[in-house]
């Protein structure tokens, strides 16, 4: 990671444009309040924006809403001062607003988060937070301590302020248990990554040369044994990838009804998940139709872990003829940015389909032209159907607060379905938690540049790329079956499934893990 690179990234943050940025927030949030011990109070919602850079265009969006505060959160609220003082404001007059300083935006930040975390865990309705307080009393402090100080070890390294960073990390490790409850489990892990942006920062004239970087499609691409080991464990266990592979393969089989020639493009080849668990399902429901014989079945994988990919293939292909059906298997070794038409042979007689799961966020960038142009790339290849699986959250902000809480939140559902389905001392838990997705969470936090991967987004902002290259959403209408899918798989009963503005979105709770959506030309 290039120092240099860290080096502006937090002289940008630092250096925000203090009466810009104030006017916004102070616009956004006049009154937000501090929790207090009420039973009830008034909320200025949408705590979190689609994406940093569109929050000004949406903040007509906010709602006003009531609900009820948890105990915990009001007293939360009155022993913590120090990180949530409210904005100075001691003149009534419009013109006499203070300047805001970068401190300031971070309370903002702040507010938002736990208005938003307040919010749903009132909604959720299913947890007693009087018999928490009366009888785990000790447990809710430690929790709320352990709130108090990520967001405040997150500030400090913000601000680039590494004494006290180090103070707070410190404290951090001890309480941020690997095998504790599940927010201590998903803190050890932002701690992992806060430390390692910590030792990133360099000052803010410091010029210093970047190494090379690898080139890479996602984070699979240069996994340890470790990790490819957790991340089979995250396919066999989690619903998040094989939900994708279900829907993806059910829209499919649509496209191909009443065609013999077939061609699939797999983005990233399922991030090289051996045996193509997806594609093995695809060739089976192929051959149980009776309807239409298919002549010839192509995939075209696009990867540069080309021995994984081979031996997919070999799997693939005599998987295939063992059912009656002509496969046709081959590789593009190259990323998706320097993909060209011409790279993926296209034949008229072939109805085209292209396939992306968990693929596509990885070739966002700082500037939206990266993407842009493999989206016009791929719609200029005309295929009937693209589907796409992608994390539904919103890490790829220009502000790393924003980025942190945001990814703060959600995988802190992800770890609140795991403490729900496997024992604490499981190993597997542990493996899946620390060599997959602790590797999620420290690219987000700690990363910057070409090395920042894991750039999550929301429906509503794939939703204007995808427009921006042509392309025009196809509702998926499988709501019913989605479900029905998660009884016949056993899935957890804390897994939810809803139909969002054409968009299947698997979910944990009330909070969004994976959207599925399909886009035609």
């Amino acid at each position: 990671m290039s120092p240099a690179l860290y080096a502006s990234t937090f002289k940008c943050e630092v250096d925000e444009n203090p009466s810009l940025m104030g006017s916004y927030y102070a616009s956004l949030y006049p009154n937000l309040p501090i929790l207090e011990n009420s039973a009830t109070s008034t909320w200025i919602l949408n705590p979190f924006s689609d994406h940093e850079t569109e929050t000004i265009r949406d903040h007509k969006k906010l709602k006003r809403s009531t609900v009820t505060i948890p105990i915990w959160f009001a007293n939360f609220s009155s022993h913590s001062n120090s990180f949530f003082n409210n904005i100075n404001s001691n003149n009534n007059s419009v013109n006499s607003i203070p300047r805001l300083h970068f401190r300031d935006h971070i309370r903002t930040y702040k507010q938002r988060y736990f208005a938003s975390e307040a919010v749903e865990e009132a909604a959720e309705d299913n947890f007693n937070y009087n018999n928490c307080e009366a009888e785990e009393d000790g447990s809710c402090a430690d929790g709320m301590r352990l709130v108090q100080l990520l967001i405040a070890c997150a500030e400090a390294v913000a601000c680039r302020d590494k004494s006290h960073a180090s103070v707070l990390l410190s404290e951090l490790k001890s309480n941020a248990l690997v095998f504790g409850s599940s927010f201590q489990r998903v803190a050890s892990c932002f701690v992992q990554g806060l430390t390692e942006r910590l030792t990133l920062i360099q000052p803010i004239g410091n010029n210093s040369a970047g190494s090379d970087t690898k080139s890479m499609m996602n984070i699979m691409d240069a996994a340890s044994e470790e990790m490819e080991e957790a991340f089979k464990l995250v396919y066999e266990n989690c619903p998040h990838i094989q939900f994708g592979h279900f829907v993806a393969n059910s829209i499919i089989l649509e496209a191909f009804e009443g065609e013999s020639f077939l061609h699939v493009v797999d983005l990233g080849m399922s991030l090289g998940l051996p045996h193509g668990h997806q594609w093995r399902g695809l060739i089976q429901s192929l051959a149980d139709r009776s309807s239409h014989r298919v002549r010839r079945l192509r995939i075209t994988a696009i990867g540069l872990c080309i021995a994984r990919i081979q031996v997919i293939g070999e799997e693939l292909s005599i998987y295939a003829k063992n059912l009656g059906i002509h496969l046709e298997f081959s590789i593009v070794e190259k990323n998706l940015e320097n993909l060209k038409p011409k790279d993926i042979k296209v034949n008229e007689k072939e109805v085209l389909v292209v396939n992306s799961i968990l693929q596509l966020h990885c070739v966002v960038k700082e500037s939206r032209g990266a993407l842009n142009a493999v989206l016009q790339m791929i719609h200029g290849l005309s295929p009937k159907v693209l589907v796409m699986a992608e994390q539904d959250s919103g890490h790829n902000g220009p502000f790393f607060l924003g980025r942190f809480m945001e990814s703060l939140h959600y995988y802190s559902a992800i770890f609140d379905s795991l403490d729900a389905m496997l024992p604490k001392y499981d190993t597997k838990r542990a493996k899946m938690e620390q060599f997959y997705f602790a590797e999620e969470i420290k690219n987000i936090v700690s990363c910057e540049g070409p090395l920042r991967m894991e750039r999550h987004e929301k429906v509503d902002q794939w939703r204007r790329r995808m427009s921006r290259a042509g392309f025009q959403g196809s509702p998926i209408k499988m709501v019913v079956q989605a479900k029905q899918w998660l009884v016949k798989n056993n899935v957890c009963d804390g897994y939810t499934v809803v139909e969002e503005k054409g968009c299947l979105v698997l979910g944990w709770k009330s909070k969004p893990i994976v959207a599925v959506s399909c886009w035609k030309c």
